[in-house]
């Protein structure tokens, strides 16, 4: 392979040693691991916060995959699935990892930032500008109480706009502060009041009472039973209901169960049933899940995402709860299956439009199309350069999409 040569693995090797981000990513790390292609080896040392090249060391374990494979991840601009190794292991056949699987979950942010210098230092990069920073001044917030089987706990809820109430529900793990930068749109704002919140034991709203961190599995009927209550408690006039990857599937649900309640879905990173995205890694009590968990959703993001928006996506999931991205994980590719259901929807009643970016290698484009065929009266399209969470990968871009789904469903509605 090319980039495995003696030239390129010295450049790559170098580079890693000098790049401020691997170094405080690798403070404390006491690792070796290798990048392989048939018997072409690029081996990675770190030992005291440093990254060293010629160790001597055996490697704890290898990433493998095929040699165009890998000549397509090391591109400029990847395809689908190979702007990540993760997208790798789930989506291409030559990937996998051989040696010890709990020592990479361990170090998988060091895998992501050497493999991510790896292509910028023998490819470039496709990584957009940073946009610019939109102010969070006109958000309001406040806590309304809700009724969760007989017990009451304070629901966070953040707002921004006037006109047609829109729900946002957040990703597993994650919280409101992900639609930041889509309440701060101006074209949305002016003709939407866009209202999003925590779940139960996510940001700053209280946990499910007398549910042990550990114990927290989201299911269907808990999720849905949460919505209804929040719409209830804030009155919320037939809102549009939005939301991506879980809570993009919890949408077409709602359509299913509660359409009259609903103006319409915007279902965004959803399919009817999405297989594959348990990982015993996110709630292992040796893998620090403030450093696994994000770096597992990490490369859900196309390779586009500017530097600050991925940074805000990653920290968000840092500071998630014990095993909280695990419990939403229960729901998200496990609980929850609608391939004989979601037929029955009646777009008459509560229209649906869907929604999945190019990069998205867990709900994928195909998956999702797929699943908007099975809803007579649905609407699909996919978002270019866009992952699996667009309203915070760039908000602007996404808000073209949203405001376009928007009116197809006020058309829908009259």
């Amino acid at each position: 392979m090319r980039h495995l040569d003696t030239l390129h693995r010295q450049r790559w090797q170098e580079a890693c040693g000098r790049d401020r981000d691997l170094a405080g990513l690798a403070i404390g790390a006491d690792v070796s691991f290798a990048i392989s292609c048939g018997d072409t080896h690029a081996v990675f040392t770190f030992c005291n916060g440093y990254c060293q090249s010629d160790s001597g060391r055996q490697p704890a374990f290898t990433l493998v995959a095929d040699d165009s494979d890998w000549e397509t991840f090391f591109l400029k601009e990847p395809p689908p699935a190979y702007q990540s190794f993760f997208g790798m292991l789930m989506r291409v056949s030559s990937a996998s990892i051989a040696g010890d699987e709990l020592v990479m979950a361990q170090h998988a942010h060091l895998v992501r930032r050497v493999l991510d210098i790896g292509r910028e230092t023998l490819a470039g990069t496709c990584v957009e500008p940073d946009p610019v920073r939109r102010s969070k001044a006109d958000l309001s917030a406040g806590y309304v109480e809700i009724e969760i089987d007989g017990e009451s706990l304070d629901i966070f809820y953040e707002s921004a706009g006037h006109g047609r109430d829109v729900l946002l529900l957040h990703t597993a793990g994650a919280y409101a502060r992900q639609y930041h930068g889509l309440m701060a749109e101006s074209a949305l704002t002016e003709r939407c009041r866009l209202v999003a919140f925590d779940l139960p034991g996510h940001g700053r709203s209280d946990a499910l009472p007398g549910v042990a961190p550990a114990d927290y599995s989201l299911t269907t009927e808990l999720y849905a039973q949460i919505i209804l209550s929040v719409i209830s408690q804030l009155d919320l006039d037939r809102p549009v209901l939005s939301g991506s990857s879980m809570a993009g599937e919890i949408c077409l649900e709602m359509a299913l169960r509660s359409a009259d309640r609903l103006a319409g879905v915007i279902a965004c990173e959803a399919s009817d049933y999405v297989p594959g995205r348990t990982t015993p890694w996110a709630r292992h009590p040796r893998v620090n899940q403030s450093l696994f968990v994000p770096e597992w959703i990490n490369g859900l993001m196309a390779p586009h995402t500017s530097a600050a928006c991925r940074q805000q996506v990653w920290w968000g999931y840092s500071q998630g709860g014990y095993a909280t991205f695990a419990g939403d994980i229960d729901f998200y590719t496990g609980e929850w299956d609608a391939r004989e259901r979601v037929a029955s929807i009646d777009t008459a009643v509560c229209p649906v439009v869907m929604l999945t970016g190019e990069y998205d290698y867990s709900c994928t484009p195909e998956m999702s199309k797929a699943t908007a065929k099975k809803i007579p009266g649905a609407v699909y399209w996919t978002m270019p350069k866009l992952g699996h969470f667009p309203m915070a990968e760039h908000p602007s871009v996404f808000a073209t999409h949203f405001i376009r789904a928007l009116d197809l469903i006020e058309v829908d509605s009259e």
